[in-house]
């Protein structure tokens, strides 16, 4: 049995799980799919646990898979930052940045980056606030926060600031292990439209679904509407419902523990995309553009 676990076997092992499909995760890793396969079994016989449940449609983390990928990009993410820009661990720069996130953003994308910034830079004080978006577009513009970090793909007009994109997260079909709709691989708008859909609304959600809902000549049949998304899991995980969520915010399970299963979606349903924005023809301080380059290089983008 093998003893040894590398790093390629928890990069195969992470692009697996991101992308829940081992064919996605071998073209992200330009290698072949038998690659992807013998990593995650061979991590499996080390670990002893089933790190993935195979699905008709993809793969799905199992409770210990899910807590090794959070262990696992940990590692990932600490290897970049000492040999991807090593300049930023000898970094002496002080100082403080005014910065501002939206309520997703700061729940489930930003607090670990924001570690990884501190180890680098220990001696600059981050100065953060939790925002709406156009409260922090207004910020930025009065000049009185340095940079936002939010969904940019919920902005009207992306015209009016300068923006970088970090990351690109899938929508997907969320429900209980039992609805009707987990027996479907692929299921469409269509297929989704008569069960009642649950609506969360936090960070312009609504009329984020409603956009792609429209675009297909159809209405979501919103049954309950909730700004939290642990109340939200426990309603889909009790079967009171469907949503349709990004990978950035999905959890296999609620907080008493029920499954939740995810399921991707044929229609084209536009990613989410978080990202930067700051203030075109303003020059941003040492601080604030060590920050901004940071998140740059340590999300890939």
């Amino acid at each position: 049995m093998p003893k040894e676990i590398t790093l390629r076997q928890l990069r195969y092992f992470v692009a697996a799980a991101e992308t829940g499909q081992f064919s996605m995760a071998a073209s992200r890793e330009h290698v072949s799919q038998s690659a992807i396969t013998n990593a995650v079994l061979m991590l499996e016989q080390t670990l002893g646990v089933r790190l993935f449940e195979r699905r008709p449609h993809g793969v799905e983390l199992t409770a210990e898979g899910h807590s090794f990928c959070q262990h696992s990009r940990h590692v990932l993410d600490s290897l970049q930052d000492a040999v991807r820009e090593p300049g930023f661990l000898s970094h002496t720069l002080g100082g403080a940045i005014h910065i501002a996130a939206s309520y997703t953003v700061l729940g489930y994308f930003l607090p670990a980056l924001m570690a990884r910034f501190r180890r680098n830079y220990p001696d600059i004080e981050i100065d953060l606030q939790d925002l709406e978006r156009e409260q922090i577009e207004q910020g930025i513009e009065r000049e009185e926060i340095e940079l936002g970090i939010m969904i940019l793909s919920n902005r009207p007009d992306r015209s009016t600031l300068e923006e970088h994109v970090l990351i690109r997260s899938r929508r997907q079909l969320w429900m209980a292990s039992d609805h009707p709709l987990a027996s479907i691989p692929f299921p469409s708008l269509n297929d989704i439209a008569p069960y009642t859909y649950i609506q969360l609304n936090v960070d312009e959600g609504e009329e984020s679904t409603l956009r792609y809902w429209q675009s297909q000549g159809l209405t979501p049949n919103t049954g309950f509407r909730t700004g939290s998304l642990e109340a939200l899991r426990g309603l889909i995980a009790h079967g009171f419902g469907i949503t349709i969520l990004s990978d950035m915010v999905y959890r296999p399970w609620s907080l008493e523990g029920k499954k939740i299963e995810a399921r991707p979606i044929t229609d084209a349903v536009p990613h989410m995309e978080v990202g930067l924005i700051w203030k075109p023809g303003v020059k941003l301080s040492e601080q604030a553009d060590a920050f901004r380059q940071f998140l740059i290089h340590a999300c890939g983008s």
